[in-house]
């Protein structure tokens, strides 16, 4: 089979487009972390505050002759309760205070700041960030036309291809009206990270690939893995900021106001609740799981119709599977011995830490017919 020649052309164009989507991803960084770091008033947090002066108003009214604590909760979207404690003493106005952990105080991270302009802040890196990705897949797209194949063929191809996924993957959520704009910064920057590393440290001319990954399974076993790569990668996000968010409410129910995580650390204040991070978590992880199965069971095929063998425990079949293994692990933690919480989001790290190796560690270092060693 004679294969298609390279068009300079398309492939010259491919970079300088993956180059403008990393300026324009930087740009949305920073969008972003004006966002975090000043923040504006939420729907949700409107609602929750006009509930609770609704709340402090009505209880303010009661006296009693001793002092005594009253706990009301009040029901909120989701499912979640929001629990409200005041202390009454004879002839005084009774004070609302918030409190309980798992309750959703705020709609993103800067929800409970005063700022307009922060808020524009995070609607226009939303916008930037659209932008960065349009310029981003036609760099790929580009890439693949360049040679005639699909463009993700090797190390640098494939690390464009799996940030891509990660930014689709966050904005498809906001089209879907998710509160995860929270997302975004996390997001936009691990997307620029990968693409500087692929630019920097992996990036190989355009060119035609091995007789052996000529085949309608590098679009099928390939895709399959990016778009696992990406998901687990929002899953690893959600657990990280739950063990914090749920520290700082430790933290806060236990009165300690001092330190990264007290209640004196705003940012962890507008952040979602624990419980939100923790479910957001579960679910992506168990709803990538099986596509990750399908990925391993697809390259099997593959290495059968190229190599002979379904299986020869190549480091990235091995690692593939060890990944599988620490995700199943998770999942029937907490499907089974209804493990959730901190336990549950160490075995998720663990999990996402052999992804990690299996991407970067295997391709890189290690000798094998998957490697990339010397790129």
């Amino acid at each position: 089979m004679q294969l298609a020649s390279v068009d300079p052309q398309l492939a010259d164009l491919s970079n300088k487009l993956i180059y403008s989507a990393m300026v324009v991803y930087t740009l949305a960084m920073f969008a972003h972390m004006i966002e975090w770091t000043f923040g504006s008033k939420g729907a949700i947090a409107v609602r929750s505050n006009a509930a609770a002066a609704s709340l402090s108003e009505t209880v303010a009214t009661a006296s009693t002759k001793a002092a005594k604590k009253v706990t009301v909760t009040v029901a909120g979207t989701g499912g979640r309760t929001t629990t409200l404690t005041r202390t009454a003493v004879a002839g005084e106005g009774a004070t609302v205070v918030t409190s309980g952990r798992g309750a959703d105080e705020v709609d993103g991270p800067g929800a409970a700041g005063t700022s307009e302009r922060a808020d524009l802040a995070g609607r226009i890196a939303v916008s930037l960030s659209v932008l960065a990705l349009l310029l981003h897949g036609g760099g790929i797209v580009a890439r693949g036309l360049s040679v005639s194949r699909w463009p993700w063929g090797n190390m640098y191809e494939f690390s464009c291809a799996f940030a891509f996924a990660m930014t689709a993957s966050y904005l498809a959520l906001l089209a879907w009206k998710k509160n995860v704009r929270w997302l975004g910064l996390p997001v936009v920057l691990a997307a620029l990270l990968t693409l500087g590393i692929a630019t920097s440290l992996l990036y190989t001319e355009s060119d035609q690939l091995v007789p052996a990954l000529h085949s309608p399974w590098l679009a099928i076993h390939v895709s399959t893995a990016i778009f696992c790569g990406g998901a687990f990668y929002a899953a690893f996000i959600a657990t990280l900021l739950y063990l914090g968010k749920d520290s700082f409410e430790r933290r806060t129910a236990a009165g300690l106001t001092t330190g990264p995580l007290g209640t004196s650390a705003s940012i962890w204040r507008r952040l979602p609740a624990a419980s939100t991070f923790d479910k957001l978590s579960y679910r992506i992880n168990a709803l990538v799981f099986p596509l990750w199965t399908f990925t391993i069971i697809a390259g099997a095929v593959w290495a059968e119709a190229a190599w002979g063998k379904y299986w020869e425990w190549d480091p990235k079949e091995t690692w593939s599977f060890i990944t599988w293994v620490a995700y199943a692990a998770y999942l029937h933690a907490r499907a089974t011995a209804g493990w959730k919480g901190r336990k549950a989001a160490y075995l998720a790290l663990a999990a996402f830490a052999c992804w990690l190796f299996n991407y970067y560690g295997v391709n890189i270092f290690v000798t094998g017919k998957h490697s990339y060693a010397g790129v």
